[in-house]
């Protein structure tokens, strides 16, 4: 028997943001799907409820790989689709794999030659990349930067650096509770004239998306205390 295919199905940035976040055919595999491999069981739950599913939520089978479950035997997630049925992979938010321990799925899907088929839907990274006005030719994504205050400020001159270098747009997150001191030493480490773009709460009804100089920022500093957010540096 072959194996089934591993659908990778995108899961809203926002409340409310379902009518920007679904396709036709995403609602249609989600019917055709009874498995599922999620990072959040609540939220996925959530989120196939608001996309139209019609199976019975109580006939889903739901694997939970969040983080106080990734230590156990991953085997058990593949057995469904070793056995020639058809699986979904969801983020907490966003697109799986990107950002997101789901990777370790895709990649053992991959080791299995199960098929990985990728849907349409919502990447904050992708997205703030598009509303920034920066390259999309050459950008990197560095994930979270480190806490320590002298660190993180050799890692934000390092980055801005790599900018100016290579004419490449720099992204990176903050846990929204540390936003307000990250844009703080941003200010402070990068010099008057580098751009950068602040992405926040991304397809809510608050997005915020501007992109400004360090110094223009520095007049107006935003508030971003729990709000997720993505930071782009840029120069040319």
């Amino acid at each position: 028997m072959l194996p089934g295919s591993l659908y990778l199905i995108p899961v809203p940035l926002a409340e409310n943001a379902s009518a920007k976040s679904f396709t036709p055919y995403l609602v249609e595999t989600i019917n055709h799907i009874d498995e599922y491999i999620v990072e959040n069981s609540k939220t996925a739950r959530r989120f196939l409820k608001e996309a139209g599913l019609k199976i019975p939520q109580s006939e889903l089978i739901i694997h939970d790989y969040g983080k106080h479950n990734r230590e156990g035997n991953l085997n058990d997630f593949f057995k469904g689709l070793l056995a020639g049925k058809d699986v979904g992979l969801m983020s907490e938010a966003g697109c799986p794999g990107i950002a997101d321990p789901g990777a370790e799925i895709v990649a053992m899907a991959h080791q299995k030659g199960i098929k990985v088929v990728p849907l349409v839907g919502p990447s904050s990274i992708l997205l703030a990349l598009m509303a920034s006005g920066f390259s999309g030719q050459s950008f990197a994504f560095h994930g979270y930067l480190p806490i320590d205050k002298v660190q993180r400020a050799n890692k934000i001159k390092e980055l801005e650096a790599l900018a100016e270098r290579h004419s490449q747009t720099q992204l990176f997150i903050e846990t929204p509770f540390r936003n307000n001191p990250m844009l703080e030493e941003i200010l402070r480490s990068c010099k008057a004239d580098t751009k950068l773009c602040i992405a926040c709460d991304l397809n809510s009804e608050n997005e915020f998306i501007q992109t400004k100089s360090i110094k223009d920022w520095k007049n107006k500093v935003p508030d971003l205390h729990k709000r997720p957010a993505i930071f782009l540096l840029y120069k040319k």
